[in-house]
């Protein structure tokens, strides 16, 4: 009896996406809509974004070790789409987003200063709180994409897309004069990436959804130095500093 209620599950699910992925209606439906000239959606998604860091002399040990380490923790990605048609295999793609980030930057030299002036019986001149520097970011990201696709199959499409994008963090902190003294580790507003991303377009019965990975690299440095005058331990410890990111998103069109 199980393996009968089995086989007749399989079935019907069977008959059920298979209706759903061939139906005719659905696959003119959705032909139209890829055939127009302009079109949009939206997108949802989770990102992870790291920094690529150089060192400076400051942030190595007596055995060229960089001490300065990144924590990536999740973050929520929100944009929309606009597409204009190039031809059967070409789409140019706009797909302007909010990015909300959060890292933090572990200073292990300043961990060390501590631990040193402590077994010396001296009083420390950092607290555990100055080997933390909780960086948070608001990107606006307007990203320009060349979009090339295959062939439908089975109401999937396959695509690849590369494109160059500014960005503005608005949590960026550039103009601030207060800097890692007063515990502000700044960053430039403005910044430039170059972006890749694959996916696939999955043609549903009222919308298209497109599950998709995309590669996000800044080009600029983003590190904002401190002010004279101030311990080489924080932003003296790095040569330059570069935003490295991946989103996973879920695209309705």
């Amino acid at each position: 009896m199980r393996k009968i209620i089995t086989l007749l599950v399989f079935i019907t699910s069977y008959n059920l996406l298979n209706a759903q992925f061939r139906s005719k209606d659905v696959m003119d439906r959705y032909d139209d809509i890829d055939h127009q000239k302009f079109s949009w959606g939206y997108y949802l998604g989770i990102n992870y974004f790291s920094f690529k860091l150089h060192p400076e002399a400051e942030g190595l040990n007596s055995r060229g070790k960089f001490l300065v380490n990144v924590d990536s923790k999740a973050g929520f990605t929100v944009g929309l789409i606009g597409k204009m048609r190039i031809n059967e295999y070409l789409d140019l793609r706009v797909e302007p987003a909010m990015h909300f980030v959060q890292r933090d930057l572990i200073f292990r030299n300043i961990q060390n200063i501590i631990n040193q002036e402590v077994e010396e019986g001296k009083e420390p001149t950092y607290t555990d709180l100055d080997a933390i520097r909780n960086v948070k970011s608001t990107y606006i990201d307007i990203p320009v994409f060349i979009n090339f696709h295959g062939n439908k199959w089975n109401n999937t499409r396959p695509y690849v897309q590369a494109g160059l994008s500014y960005l503005m963090n608005l949590q960026g902190s550039e103009k601030k004069e207060q800097d890692n003294l007063e515990q502000v580790f700044r960053m430039k507003d403005n910044n430039f990436s170059y972006q890749l991303e694959a996916g696939i377009e999955i043609y549903l019965k009222r919308f298209k959804l497109t599950p998709s990975v995309r590669g996000i690299f800044f080009i600029n440095d983003e590190l904002v130095k401190d002010n004279p005058g101030t311990p080489p331990v924080w932003a003296g410890a790095i040569k330059s500093m570069s935003t490295r990111a991946i989103v996973f998103s879920l695209k309705f069109e």
